[in-house]
């Protein structure tokens, strides 16, 4: 049962709280009352009679494994009334009858997840009164501004501790890009001949050249003015007919690993980047599969499998010989052994799992693929070949990296041919991806950035040629290399791309990054903002309330007006909701109430001094009409209708 029962609103505890008031605040309640959903009643009292059935001596909890799920049946359990029953509580990482009965033989008292069901509890004590606090409290002193502002009749403040972040993150990011400024920089390009065959390499400036460290540059490869690279043309036909002597080249064999398994917030990115679909339909698709004895638990953070399942892979390998695709490659892995090494891999690591290991195929499952709908085939798909790789080895470039020099000027160009597949022949990276990260930027390079790579865009076509290849096989240093030509090649800074539901899910995840204190970078490191089953929900309800926008085709996120004057109205009175500090803060708390560190009382002590604080902070502002001007600046980038 998922969301069966929620706290009741505040005028359940006193009916002058219906009506929203400052005198009324902090709202700070000692004993919380719970309700059932209206929309669950009906489903609550089946299982509520079940579980007080008089012939039922022992329950078996089978929620999520983890605290949400905890949390779930402590409230079921609560809200029936249950006695003297003895529980039992079933741990699980899929759906298969194997496992299930496994995870019903190991089953543990549940006596001994008390603590962490506690800090089920504290969570959900933490987001309602900062919720109902900060919203009210918003709303009754930001809210008239706010409506004036947008000539609206009402404004209701949503704010909370997670969604509140994730809205300043998105906020942050549209100003960053709105305040930037391109920065046009001209680079030279040499065109080397060699056998017949033509490549490219870029201008440096070295030490020796005559613009070393000179201010008309844009770093070192390019400058800041067409003239300057005009300049440096001329200069460089002075020798006539100008060659350029290879002064380095440098062979050697580059490994590229088959990444780790998937955990949710990596699905999710990957889905939303193949397919434009958002979070929350992954997570759906995803579900699906997983009641469908297809995958593994969905809502986990790891990217790992554990010790326990490494002991049994051949089952889940095995059983992708009866979906096609992947029929070939688990075969081959079996006939090849290469699954027995696994274990002393980077891709089992117990300490790397929290509740769950990775998403993989089960291995089962396959009599219900016939009612999946093909987006549902294609993400099993990508989970199945993900898991596949694994056991493949690397796949082997070799990397050529030549120097040339004509006269006291350098020219850098580099190569890469794959000569093993390795893991990619069963991977199958999409070879749009390059291209389409290249046309979301508009063919511009991030700010700090160039956009020399590896080997240079031009030369790429060359790389299955095996004329050229063999060219490039023979080079020595010391060879004399015509030049073909130089030409100057135009490019632009540009600002940091907008996130997509993709990569917010994954920013959401690794949102310790942006924090400076290195024991609260730590802690947030294992849970980011918000969690694998609920990040998607929070981008949904940013979304649904109208703070944020999301282009359906393309995914690409954008906040509103009324998003970016939240942001504002929240910035100028509880700044720690904007920032994932809060949140790790937090989160460290609760993790000391689950191991027992601290206690349930210790945690409510600080959250209710934490919510009072604020609330009488906010009481004490009179900075409504400063907040006139960040409005007025925001309101200039939104047409108005």
């Amino acid at each position: 049962m998922r969301g069966t029962s929620g706290y009741h609103d505040p005028e359940a505890y006193d009916p002058a709280l219906r009506r929203w008031s400052l005198q009324t605040l902090p709202f700070l309640p000692k004993e919380f009352k719970y309700q059932v959903i209206d929309g669950v009643s009906k489903q609550f009292a089946i299982v509520s009679r079940l579980l007080n059935r008089p012939d039922v001596d022992t329950i078996y909890i089978c929620t999520d494994s983890g605290r949400e799920g905890e949390y779930i049946y402590r409230l079921v359990d609560q809200m029936a009334g249950v006695k003297g029953k003895t529980r039992k509580r079933v741990w699980i990482d899929s759906q298969t009858e194997e496992e299930i009965l496994r995870g019903i033989r190991d089953a543990k008292d549940w006596s001994e997840y008390d603590n962490l069901a506690a800090s089920a509890y504290l969570r959900a004590k933490e987001d309602y009164l900062m919720g109902i606090n900060f919203s009210r409290l918003l709303t009754l002193k930001y809210g008239p501004t706010i409506s004036a502002f947008l000539k609206a009749d009402r404004t209701v403040l949503s704010v909370g501790r997670v969604m509140t972040c994730v809205l300043g993150m998105v906020v942050r990011r549209e100003r960053e890009i709105r305040n930037f400024v391109k920065t046009p920089f001209y680079r030279v390009i040499g065109t080397f001949l060699s056998q017949d065959m033509k490549f490219d390499a870029e201008w440096r400036s070295v030490d020796g050249s005559r613009y070393f460290q000179s201010p008309k540059l844009y770093k070192e490869n390019g400058f800041k003015k067409r003239e300057d690279a005009e300049t440096l043309i001329t200069q460089l036909k002075e020798t006539d007919p100008p060659v350029g002597v290879l002064s380095k080249v440098e062979r050697k064999k580059e490994t590229k690993n088959p990444p780790l398994l998937y955990n949710l917030a990596e699905l999710q990115n990957d889905c939303s980047k193949m397919f434009k679909i958002s979070p929350d339909e992954t997570l759906k698709v995803v579900q699906e599969l997983y009641e469908k004895k297809l995958v593994t638990y969905p809502r986990t953070d790891a990217r790992v499998l554990s010790t326990a399942v490494a002991k049994e892979i051949t089952k889940n390998i095995g059983g992708l010989k009866n979906f096609e695709p992947m029929k070939g490659f688990a075969q081959e892995i079996l006939d090849q052994g290469s699954y027995q090494g696994i274990m002393k891999t980077r891709y089992v690591n117990d300490k790397q799992i929290t509740d769950h290991y990775a998403i993989v195929p089960t291995g089962q499952g396959f009599g219900a693929m016939r009612s999946l709908s093909p987006l549902c085939m294609k993400i099993y798909e990508v989970i199945a070949r993900r898991f596949l790789s694994i056991f493949y080895p690397a796949a082997i470039y070799q990397k050529y990296a030549l120097e040339l020099t004509c006269g006291q000027e350098h020219f850098f160009t580099s190569f890469r041919v794959l000569t093993e597949q390795g893991y990619l022949k069963v991977a199958e990276v999409p070879k749009r991806k390059k291209a389409d990260d290249t046309a979301a930027s508009g063919g511009q390079v991030a700010d700090g950035e160039t956009d020399d790579k590896d080997e240079s865009e031009i030369n790429k076509k060359d790389m299955e040629n095996p004329a050229f290849i063999a060219m490039l096989a023979s080079l020595k240093k010391g060879m004399q290399i015509p030049v073909d030509g130089f030409a100057i090649k135009e490019g632009e800074t540009s600002p940091p791309k907008r996130y997509s539901s993709g990569s917010m899910i994954l920013a959401m995840e690794n949102a310790g990054q942006l924090i400076e204190d290195e024991e609260l970078r730590a802690q947030i490191k294992g849970s980011g903002i918000g969690t694998s089953a609920t990040r998607a929900e929070i981008l949904k309800k940013l979304v649904n309330i109208k703070y944020l926008a999301l282009n359906g085709k393309t995914q690409i996120i954008t906040p509103t007006l009324l998003g970016e004057l939240v942001f504002d109205v929240v910035g100028a009175s509880i700044r720690q909701l904007l920032n994932p500090e809060l949140k790790a803060s937090w989160e460290k708390g609760l993790t000391y109430v689950a191991e027992g560190s601290i206690t349930s009382d210790e945690y409510m002590e600080k959250l209710e001094r934490f919510v009072a604080g604020r609330t009488y902070g906010v009481l004490r502002l009179n900075n409504q009409y400063q907040l006139r001007e960040y409005f007025e600046t925001a309101g200039q980038n939104y047409s108005k209708k």
